[in-house]
């Protein structure tokens, strides 16, 4: 359990706060962002925008654009042809509910909108989901939370 809240310190000193009258949806706050240029592309070419912009809430493992770059070459493009499996793999990221960081290191499974779990371990200071590290937690949204990944999960 130790872990868990040394995982959870370490992902709250780099989360920002917000003020809550200034919050914005999941896909506002992703776009003002500016770090998640590809997935912002990916959800608007899978039709997902109006979805993430709604009541939600929603907890959200966000792959950031250097996240996209580690996919090997041609994966991206070919994927954003396919909405199917586009869609599959941007509902993979996606939890239901407002989910922090301290409940998501609690857990040992997440199960996700598309329908998979996706993993969590809590151990050696980090939090991963699969195999990606959640390195910025808790950027609350009006509608959900964003948890910003180092990598694209994939469903297997």
């Amino acid at each position: 359990m130790n872990n868990v809240w040394t995982a959870y310190n370490v992902l709250q000193a780099a989360a920002p706060t917000a003020p809550e009258q200034k919050m914005k949806d999941i896909v506002d706050t992703a776009v003002s962002a500016g770090g998640f240029n590809t997935l912002v592309t990916a959800v608007k070419a899978a039709g997902l925008v109006d979805a993430l912009k709604g009541a939600g809430p929603f907890t959200v493992f966000a792959p950031n654009d250097a996240a996209f770059k580690k996919l090997p070459a041609g994966t991206l493009d070919a994927v954003l042809k396919d909405k199917n499996k586009l869609t599959d793999i941007l509902t993979y990221h996606v939890v239901p509910g407002k989910m922090p960081a301290s409940d998501v290191a609690k857990q040992r499974s997440l199960k996700t909108l598309e329908g998979k779990p996706l993993s969590v371990d809590a151990s050696g200071g980090n939090v991963m989901i699969n195999d990606a590290r959640v390195i910025q937690a808790d950027i609350m949204c009006n509608n959900g939370v964003i948890h910003v990944i180092d990598s694209v999960l994939l469903p297997k």
